[in-house]
């Protein structure tokens, strides 16, 4: 179950949009290689990208409206850092360059913080270093929104919400995708899932 502010959702009761394991080459062929380099190789997708600049695949589905996604990833050594990943997402064509999206990621940032950002502006943003990052160990990594209201989740362990107030439109920006930013990581089990949620009402038992 994660429990956000003022709303919970048990992934179980999400209904899957899509899956992969990519564990066969083919299954690359319902994405698409925006930048960087992606393959599929020995039960992993592989994402490597040298630049300081998104490495990015986006799906060639749209998945609009509130969804969750899913997978399992690590950074593949020497490369330490960002496993990040989009949701609500767009490619600018005229600019080449990733529209619309909210962004999350791991050990990344610079300096080894979980976080999550609103592209293109990347005005609205949040993100802290509290996460002790193993490099090339495997993550649980689940992230999402409902309405703006944006969360990232590491082996089932609610770290980072932020909530936009002038929410993506996810009919017109509705890809899903990842991003190797100066970073070399792999990903399998991917899941799509679109989210069903029950508000939540909380307070304090009386202490004195």
């Amino acid at each position: 179950m994660i429990h956000l502010l003022h709303k919970q959702v048990d992934p179980r009761k999400c209904p899957i949009l899509y899956e992969t394991s990519f564990e066969q080459e083919q299954e690359l062929d319902n994405w698409r290689m925006c930048s960087g380099e992606w393959w599929v190789e020995n039960g992993w997708l592989h994402g490597r990208n040298p630049l300081n600049a998104p490495g990015v695949l986006l799906s060639k589905r749209d998945f609009p409206g509130n969804v969750l996604v899913e997978f399992e990833g690590r950074t593949v050594l020497p490369s330490t850092h960002d496993i990040n990943l989009m949701w609500n997402a767009s490619w600018d064509e005229e600019k080449n360059m990733r529209g619309a999206a909210y962004v999350a990621g791991l050990e990344g940032w610079w300096e080894g913080k979980i976080g999550l950002e609103k592209s293109p502006e990347y005005v609205l943003n949040a993100a802290t270093p509290l996460f002790d990052f193993e490099p090339g160990r495997t993550y649980f990594i689940q992230a999402g929104s409902i309405d703006g209201h944006c969360f990232v989740c590491v082996d089932g362990k609610l770290l980072l919400e932020l909530t936009d107030y002038e929410p993506i439109d996810s009919a017109v920006h509705a890809k899903v995708g990842f991003e190797a930013y100066a970073s070399y990581i792999q990903l399998r089990n991917v899941r799509i899932r679109s989210i069903e949620w029950e508000p939540r009402v909380r307070s304090y038992p009386a202490e004195f």
